[in-house]
């Protein structure tokens, strides 16, 4: 148990340090390139920050076992929103100015609903995953076209105005910081799997908590230094980006390696709280999300934990 705590303290501290020059490098990215920080946040941010749920979707589906990375993808989704999200918004408010915030948060209000519907009929084929992957390449295709759009409306006085960045600068900086987020979400997997192991509980159990939640520290370190560094469109661009990334692309890719059975029953409720917890964090007038979401956030994940508690409790 002592090893698997200091596991769990050193992959905090890798992913505070990687999260603090991962943020630094996306925001520079963004200024030389004149996108959007938000758009950055939910692309460059958000797929590094998901690296891991990639490689346990790799792993679980070349060890033949790929529902380990739908139960790691969705219940990450919520972990992202009713957990990380909420943390940060029960401290202080946020406010998000860039217009395409509203357009990401639809797409991931739509993820889960798409979920359901692909994966109802009881089994991920690969041709349910093609269609998945096809509608991540359009929103891809959305966002960068929306980026694209921004930089050339930006004057040479406001490029001018950003002051100097150094892509090699910005490139070690973005490099490094995913290096230490890859390398803290590691030691966060192993220290929880052994303290979970220790306390007895099921497979089911380590999978759609403590995983869910190990792999979440990338996205928890970059969004919590964002919001106090200021940068309020990179950690909430941070989150839905990563969601959309996860269920479309990640889940997807799974699926193309491995298809296989899933149970309806056990994905609803997963499903239900990914839509109900997405649609607690619509911008309000303003582009302003109050305190009083994060509070609402972290009781559902209350409820949520205890539903899957419940579930797992057979120990299967």
């Amino acid at each position: 148990m002592t090893t698997s705590l200091l596991l769990l303290l050193a992959g905090v501290i890798l992913a505070w340090i990687g999260g603090t020059l991962f943020v630094d490098g996306s925001v520079g990215l963004a200024r030389w390139a004149r996108w959007p920080v938000a758009v950055i946040g939910v692309t460059v941010a958000a797929f590094g920050t998901s690296a891991p749920e990639l490689m346990v979707a790799v792993q679980a589906a070349m060890d033949g076992l790929p529902q380990i990375s739908l139960g790691d993808v969705l219940g990450s989704n919520i972990v992202n929103i009713a957990l990380i999200l909420a943390l940060v918004l029960s401290l202080s408010g946020m406010r998000v100015e860039d217009e395409g915030v509203r357009r990401d948060w639809a797409w991931a209000l739509a993820v889960p609903v798409l979920m359901a519907v692909v994966l109802w009929d009881g089994w991920f084929s690969r041709m349910d995953a093609v269609i998945l992957m096809c509608l991540f390449f359009v929103w891809l295709f959305i966002v960068v076209r929306h980026a694209r759009r921004h930089a050339a409306r930006q004057s040479l006085k406001e490029e001018l105005g950003t002051g100097k960045v150094s892509p090699a600068r910005t490139a070690l900086q973005i490099v490094a910081g995913l290096g230490l987020l890859i390398g803290a979400a590691q030691f966060v997997v192993h220290g929880g799997k052994g303290v979970a192991e220790e306390l007895g509980w099921s497979p089911f159990i380590v999978g759609a908590v403590v995983v869910a939640v190990a792999t979440g520290t990338p996205e928890l370190a970059t969004t919590i230094i964002a919001r106090m560094r200021g940068h309020h469109d990179v950690g909430l661009g941070n989150i839905l980006g990563s969601n959309v990334f996860n269920a479309l692309f990640i889940a997807s890719l799974a699926a193309l390696i491995h298809p296989y059975p899933v149970k309806p029953a056990e994905l609803l409720p997963s499903l239900v709280f990914g839509i109900v917890t997405t649609l607690v964090i619509l911008p309000g007038k303003g582009g302003m999300l109050g305190r009083w979401r994060g509070f609402v956030l972290l009781a559902l994940y209350a409820c949520y934990l205890a539903m899957t508690l419940k579930a797992g409790g057979g120990g299967h």
